[in-house]
């Protein structure tokens, strides 16, 4: 069993996690009055001067309360606003919440999130009762790639068509059967086989600096863990147990939804799909 590390930070330390200097332009720090804001409200920040969060013109500094930021947490428009969906409707702001290293777009609502770090998030998007959210800078979301300094064995291959082994394959996001029928199927065209290779690594970096994505009108409430995972918009998960290194394909028009008690490992989730129950899936 490893040790646990330790890491004693410095006076404005920036965090773990490299934010990409896009993500700060038009932004700005807290004024000294809005300080004194976040502070009665019992917000901490790893620098002591606030230097390391960026905030978006429109920032009402008294929807954050009783949250910690640490390395650079940039935040999208912060204004008086209720988000609903279904049943659950909340105000916007961070409540309780534990934030590094992440972007968060405009009026969302971030509430009781014990540990959320190196994530992009988008627009409206409402975190509600989650243990814990993360994202490693080698992270794949499903798909059959490597890093850079990885060894080819850390490749994620699929098993099918022949229970005795000998037909894998290596999933990607835009994947189709057909794709994996002939990858499947032509096991002796050894041209074919590299070719496929190639486009399952087509347009992913090899660069360890990956952040974790969750695109607009998302709603995650009462889930353990989310961890290495892609979603996509208008995504829908309530009380999920355990979601790692996966892709969940949404859109407005093709939703998905995943539901109590779910695990998910290795795999990539297609537009539209919906799990539920205690589902396990592995390698998918």
């Amino acid at each position: 069993m490893s040790k646990v590390s330790i890491h004693i930070p410095s006076e404005n330390n920036g965090g773990t996690f490299p934010i990409d200097p896009s993500y700060i332009k038009g932004k700005r720090n807290p004024t000294p009055s809005e300080i004194e804001i976040l502070t009665k409200n019992n917000n901490r920040c790893s620098d002591s001067q606030w230097k390391t969060l960026y905030v978006s013109e429109q920032f009402y500094p008294s929807l954050i309360h009783d949250s910690e930021f640490h390395g650079i947490v940039v935040l999208g428009t912060l204004r008086k606003a209720t988000l609903k969906y279904h049943d659950l409707e909340l105000q916007t702001g961070i409540v309780n919440s534990y934030v590094d290293s992440c972007v968060l777009g405009d009026d969302v609502c971030i509430r009781n999130v014990s540990y959320l770090q190196n994530y992009v998030i988008g627009n409206r998007v409402m975190l509600f009762n989650v243990e814990e959210m993360s994202c490693t800078l080698h992270s794949k979301f499903g798909n059959g790639i490597i890093k850079e300094g990885e060894p080819e064995e850390n490749r994620i291959w699929i098993g099918v068509g022949n229970e005795n082994g000998g037909r894998e394959i290596l999933p990607f996001e835009s994947m189709i059967p057909a794709d994996a029928y002939i990858w499947s199927r032509y096991r002796e065209d050894k041209e074919l086989m590299k070719r496929f290779i190639t486009l399952t690594e087509n347009g992913h970096s090899k660069l360890n600096n990956t952040y974790g994505i969750v695109e607009d009108d998302v709603v995650i409430k009462n889930t353990s863990l989310i961890k290495d995972v892609k979603i996509g918009s208008c995504a829908y998960i309530k009380g999920a147990f355990k979601l790692k290194n996966i892709t969940i394909c949404s859109s407005e028009k093709e939703p998905s939804q995943i539901g109590e008690g779910v695990e998910m490992v290795n795999g990539i989730m297609g537009y539209g799909s919906k799990v539920f129950y205690q589902a396990v899936a592995v390698r998918f």
